[in-house]
């Protein structure tokens, strides 16, 4: 017990739960949407094309979570012109936007001082988050967090059935721009404790878990942040332990816990065919 407590007497690491308790309660409630929508690819999108971005603020030396929103908010955009204006599939517009900014993003790092910084920028350094970036964390957080809740019934509703929520009088294009702004938020935030390649993960997982934990959408907005929460203590500590990554092993977590869920959760194979 003694070994298990013993991370947590250091400030690096009580800040890092701090961080990965609001990043993780933010994104296990968005993934349940995002499950449901088939958003996967969009959040992969997005995670990839904050890249820009974040070195962009880093070589001006703004707050790396302004230039990450922004170039998450321009990705939205970028996906829905070219989806509007051609024939394409969604799924086209994304992979296009998504890979031609994450490409800029690289080129940029090879040019600008964030060069240095390529491994932080890419996968995150939870446990040396600066003060700065912490506040920045906790108010995209927060945000997402704070507009997800205003929001559920309406991004239920949606998610469910969107011509039926426009029949009932909520407005449908608001209804979609508040979930990708709430998106965009919580992929700013997990940047910071995962990178732009393993924030996805975070958007996905918690919502699949629990997606084949129950039937019941209100017990996914609970099972999913617990999901998310318990991958990034557990993350922590082992990295710690163990003396690895954090943001992969937090990743590794998730994978693990969905894979025990899926094999033998309530809805896997393996158990209908022990009740049967």
């Amino acid at each position: 017990m003694v070994i298990l407590l013993e991370p947590f007497q250091y400030s690096f690491i009580q800040q890092g739960l701090i961080v990965v308790t609001l990043v993780a309660l933010a994104a296990g409630l968005l993934s349940c949407w995002l499950v449901l929508v088939g958003w996967s690819l969009l959040g992969d999108a997005i995670s990839h094309a904050v890249l820009p971005g974040v070195v962009i603020a880093f070589a001006l030396g703004a707050p790396f979570a302004v230039g990450a929103l922004i170039a998450a908010l321009v990705a939205v955009g970028l996906v829905h012109l070219v989806g509007s204006r051609t024939t394409l599939k969604e799924d086209t517009s994304i992979g296009i936007v998504f890979t031609s900014l994450f490409a800029l993003g690289l080129v940029l790092i090879s040019i600008t001082p964030a060069s240095g910084y390529t491994q932080e920028i890419l996968f995150g350094n939870l446990l040396g988050v600066s003060h700065a970036s912490f506040v920045q964390v906790a108010i995209c957080s927060s945000a997402a967090i704070v507009i997800a809740l205003a929001c559920r019934r309406a991004f239920t509703m949606w998610a469910f059935d969107p011509i039926h929520t426009g029949s009932l009088g909520f407005p449908v294009m608001l209804v979609r721009g508040l979930l990708l702004v709430a998106m965009a938020l919580v992929v700013v935030s997990g940047v910071q404790a995962v990178g732009v390649i393993l924030v996805v993960s975070l958007l996905i997982t918690p919502g699949a878990t629990a997606y084949l934990l129950t039937t019941k959408f209100e017990r996914m907005l609970f099972f999913a942040p617990v999901v998310a929460w318990i991958s990034g203590v557990g993350g922590i500590l082992l990295s710690y332990h163990l003396d690895i990554s954090s943001g992969g092993t937090i990743v590794l977590v998730q994978s693990g816990i969905f894979a025990l869920v899926y094999l033998f959760g309530p809805r896997s194979a393996i158990t209908s065919a022990i009740c049967s």
